[in-house]
């Protein structure tokens, strides 16, 4: 690829955006490259969780616009590719975030779910500032992660947020220095790929789910399917035998692949 390194261990996939010279602004191959990433991630079993970060001490400039003229929809359309793969994947997504995360790359590390972010990693949705309005899904996560008038007013003016300030809008799961930042996310993504596998699957496709609205009647039916689902699997049998016999229940070999099921 041009634009991306992948790396895999022990159920963890980390994409790494590599445009160190643009701060791993987006353009059309990386777009492209992103949706093709997300969509094979989500195809193959052995992945367990995703970590999304960026070269060069950077996350993401947001999008890369030399060049750009007449072929302005096409390049959205590839932008657009990448944030539906993104939102698409059941396993969990984990932004690492050092530097700079601003216009599509903040929309990028919101659409994870979770991020993790140094202390002097910087935010902002600074569409308006380049007579811009939001993209990569901004529109549809803001008002969904802090309410519609925060969200307007985010989007408005454009600030440079930092860490601490995004982290008190609920936009940032954590803040370590620097230094901190591989080994916590690290740490995190580790507990995760030795969770249960369906369940953890199936409680985010959940809370996904019910954050687009609907009745608690409709939340209710998904879970009874996706807890029924849970109840024959193989990881809930480990969970009882553990019990029973007294020692940590074991959900991840090395050789072993994840089952999926869909609320």
């Amino acid at each position: 690829m041009q634009t991306l390194k992948v790396e895999r261990h022990d159920g963890v996939v980390t994409v790494v955006m590599s445009r160190p010279e643009k701060k791993n602004a987006g353009s059309p191959a990386m777009w492209r490259e992103l949706a093709e990433t997300f969509t094979e991630i989500e195809r193959r079993p052995g992945d367990r969780v995703m970590v999304l970060t960026g070269a060069g001490g950077d996350f993401c400039s947001g999008a890369d616009l030399d060049g750009i003229s007449d072929d302005a929809l096409d390049y959205m359309k590839r932008a657009s590719h990448a944030a539906e793969a993104l939102s698409a994947l059941t396993i969990p997504t984990i932004a690492k975030v050092d530097g700079v995360a601003v216009g599509a790359g903040w929309n990028l590390a919101l659409g994870c779910d979770l991020v993790v972010a140094t202390d002097r990693a910087r935010f902002s949705q600074i569409f308006i500032r380049r007579a811009l309005s939001l993209d990569f899904g901004g529109s549809w996560l803001l008002p969904r992660l802090v309410g519609l008038q925060k969200a307007k007013e985010l989007a408005f003016f454009g600030e440079i947020l930092s860490a601490a300030e995004a982290s008190e809008l609920g936009l940032v799961t954590r803040i370590v220095p620097a230094e901190e930042l591989d080994s916590t996310v690290e740490s995190m993504a580790r507990r995760l790929v030795h969770a249960p596998a369906q369940a953890l699957s199936l409680t985010k496709q959940l809370l996904d789910a019910a954050a687009d609205g609907g009745s608690i009647e409709a939340a209710l039916q998904r879970e009874n399917h996706a807890q029924a689902n849970n109840m024959l699997g193989a990881d809930a049998q480990e969970a009882r035998a553990a019990f029973s016999e007294k020692r940590e229940a074991v959900f991840y070999r090395p050789d072993s692949q994840a089952t999926t099921a869909h609320v």
